[in-house]
């Protein structure tokens, strides 16, 4: 048998999340993305299908390094910022799979401090 990729198993384990998690139009979820270079967080309306807030380091006013703690503290300030705009308080955080350490915590804290509650 074939042993799994990292991110197979990473994929299933999101699967499972997903099966408990959703999203509505006033509690939207917060789904977290990781890559090597960079960190991206969206808030989605899933009875709409729609994103509602995006932000991430990859974007050029994110003011931080992608692929690292401070960069995810920038996305976690940033994506708080733009559901505020849009009159959102509370989400269902979504951590996609990985682990809650380093820096999907550090994202997660950061929108915490910024006024999001979850």
């Amino acid at each position: 048998m074939a042993k799994s990729s990292k991110n197979d198993v990473r994929v299933r384990i999101h699967t499972r999340i997903r099966s408990r998690v959703r999203g509505s139009g006033e509690r939207p979820r917060l789904a977290v993305f990781r890559s090597v270079k960079h960190i991206y967080a969206q808030l989605i309306d899933d009875h709409k299908g729609h994103t509602v807030a995006a932000a991430s380091s990859a974007e050029k006013n994110s003011g931080g390094k992608g692929g690292n703690v401070a960069g995810a503290k920038q996305v976690g300030k940033l994506v708080a910022e733009r559901a505020k705009e849009k009159g959102i308080s509370k989400v269902v955080f979504d951590r996609g799979g990985y682990l809650y350490h380093g820096r999907i915590k550090a994202l997660a804290d950061a929108a915490r401090e910024a006024g999001l509650e979850f």
